[in-house]
């Protein structure tokens, strides 16, 4: 059981990473676009807040391990789940409204030094995060931190969309 204690814990310390990259990553990104004009930096807006929500969401779910009964716990999880699909459901909306937008206005993207750097910074952490926090998930079979790992991995592959966009852009001019 003490094993089983120490993934929890270990789970919430990733939680917590999560939670404290996104919110870094959401104030550069809004540091860069308000005070440097820096477009690329943009994307990583509402994706940094979703997946803080979700992040805080599981922190309140791992934080609640070993205090509760067992049945009060599966009730936290399947809420936990559910609260977890609403965050990736409106990252999904917002990615649509954001490429349409961008389609429609024609607006092209400028390559930027953070943009990059922050898309950079989210392909290495992000699948780390995932394999982590999957790993114990499935070792604790605990569904909603499984599942929060796809916060994760869509973050890692919107950075990848953005820079191959920048990176298409600046070489053969396709915005």
């Amino acid at each position: 059981m003490a094993d089983v204690d120490r993934l929890y814990k270990k789970g919430l310390l990733f939680e917590y990473f999560t939670v404290g990259y996104n919110i870094l990553e959401a104030i550069a990104s809004i540091f860069f676009r308000q005070y440097c004009r820096q477009r690329g930096a943009n994307q990583f807006r509402l994706d940094s807040v979703d997946e803080s929500l979700s992040g805080l969401v599981m922190i309140l779910r791992l934080r609640q391990h070993g205090k509760i009964s067992v049945e009060t716990e599966e009730r936290i999880e399947n809420r936990a789940r559910s609260l977890g699909a609403a965050t990736f459901f409106i990252l999904g909306c917002y990615l649509l409204y954001e490429s349409i937008e961008k389609l429609v206005a024609e607006i092209i993207p400028e390559p930027s030094l953070p943009g990059i750097i922050i898309a950079i910074l989210s392909i290495v952490i992000m699948p780390l995060l995932t394999w982590q926090k999957y790993y114990i998930g499935k070792k604790i079979k605990n569904r909603a931190l499984m599942a929060d790992t796809k916060e994760n991995l869509v973050c890692a592959f919107i950075s990848v969309a953005l820079l191959i966009g920048l990176g298409t852009n600046f070489v053969f001019g396709f915005w």
